[in-house]
């Protein structure tokens, strides 16, 4: 189940990185960009809690409280667009941080299987 959150959450960074982009352009980041990419990282979590919750070891949970944190960036970051405020550049790069923090941790957990 790692590998298959692993999996999403590498598909929800593309879609990650066409936020970046517009954000980095000064501009409003496409609706159905944001919904898919919130979404995949839904799902990343939601197979991950569950792997962690079946013993997927210590690894994987530390990964699972990084990717929490970022998504509650993402819920900012979306509360910004809603309100048809652009995003805060400063945000989103901690947001991307966070979120390459916790799939690289991802990853080691899955390569030490």
């Amino acid at each position: 189940m790692l590998t298959y959150a692993l999996l999403v959450f590498f598909i929800g960074a593309l879609g990650g990185l066409v936020l970046a982009s517009f954000v980095l352009r000064g501009k409003f980041t496409p609706w159905v960009v944001s919904l898919l990419h919130a979404l995949l990282g839904a799902s990343g979590l939601i197979l991950l809690l569950l792997a962690v919750l079946q013993g997927a070891g210590t690894i994987a949970t530390v990964a699972l409280g990084v990717l929490v944190v970022a998504a509650l960036g993402g819920f900012y970051l979306a509360s910004l667009h809603l309100q048809s405020k652009l995003a805060v550049k400063k945000v989103v790069f901690v947001h991307a941080g966070l979120a390459v923090t916790g799939v690289l941790t991802l990853l080691s957990a899955v390569l030490m299987q």
